[in-house]
């Protein structure tokens, strides 16, 4: 019974609005899909969506990759408030995120008038859309890395040192190796929500169709626009995004699974 009602949960919170999804954005036939996605603002907001991804996941990656080592193999003061910090994301609203940024660099923020005067744009542009994303999708590297690292111990790249290696010949030969399953699980789940972010990227946006517009709210303005089919064609291709992250994610979890049980 326990199985069932998990498998009916599922159906209602998870099967049935994909279905939904796919089945409105094909309630008109592909050509109209395909109109939908040939649209100028819809183009825009795709390649504005794969830039901001392409930009902050990297960055995550070498931040969190450098935060996971630091937590995991050196005790220092302030150790445990670093940690916090690494999961502050999780816990603060990604608005209040957002709303940090426009406070910081808007054009009534700290730093607005100095922006204003050099002629730097970060809110209602690029940069103001990579900041806030960066900072909600900062945490998926470090918690992926953290635990695994600890686990492993330093034995190797303490022997590594010991032998006469440098500090980036033991990151690279040594650690990299042994977390590249994690990293790549990280850097994973880490995309997903740079591609889905709604919240942080609404305040700093400026819902400025062909610019600032990503595809989850490209998906909002099509919505409120009473336009169906492209709302929901837009939707269907970030669900498709999701739904080939959820098969990556299970073979890096059968793959660093397997890889567990041959060390052991």
């Amino acid at each position: 019974m326990l199985i069932l009602l998990a498998l009916a949960a599922m159906t209602v919170l998870l099967v049935l609005p994909l279905a939904v999804i796919f089945t409105q954005a094909l309630s008109h036939g592909w050509d109209a899909v395909l109109n939908a996605l040939a649209e100028p603002d819809a183009r825009a907001a795709i390649r504005l969506t794969l830039i901001v991804a392409v930009i902050t996941v990297p960055l995550n990656a070498a931040c969190g990759t450098a935060a996971a080592c630091c937590l995991a193999r050196f005790q220092f003061p302030g150790r445990s408030l670093l940690t916090t910090l690494i999961e502050l994301p999780f816990s603060v609203s990604p608005v209040i995120s957002g709303l940090v940024w426009v406070l910081l660099f808007g054009a009534n923020g700290w730093f607005g008038s100095y922006l204003d005067r050099h002629d730097v744009r970060i809110i209602f542009a690029l940069p103001g859309l990579v900041l806030a994303t960066m900072f909600v999708t900062f945490p998926f590297v470090p918690r992926a890395l953290i635990p695994l690292m600890r686990e492993q111990g330093a034995v190797e790249e303490e022997a590594a040192l010991t032998l006469g290696a440098t500090g980036w010949q033991t990151f690279r030969r040594v650690t990299l190796p042994n977390i590249r399953w994690a990293l790549m699980y990280g850097v994973l789940l880490c995309n997903a929500r740079a591609m889905g972010e709604f919240g942080a990227v609404a305040v700093v946006s400026g819902h400025v169709r062909g610019q600032t517009l990503t595809m989850p709210l490209y998906v909002e303005a099509l919505f409120n626009d009473y336009d169906w089919v492209g709302a929901f064609t837009v939707a269907a291709l970030l669900s498709l995004l999701a739904l080939v992250t959820l098969a990556l994610k299970l073979l890096l979890e059968w793959r660093m699974g397997r890889g567990r049980s041959v060390l052991a």
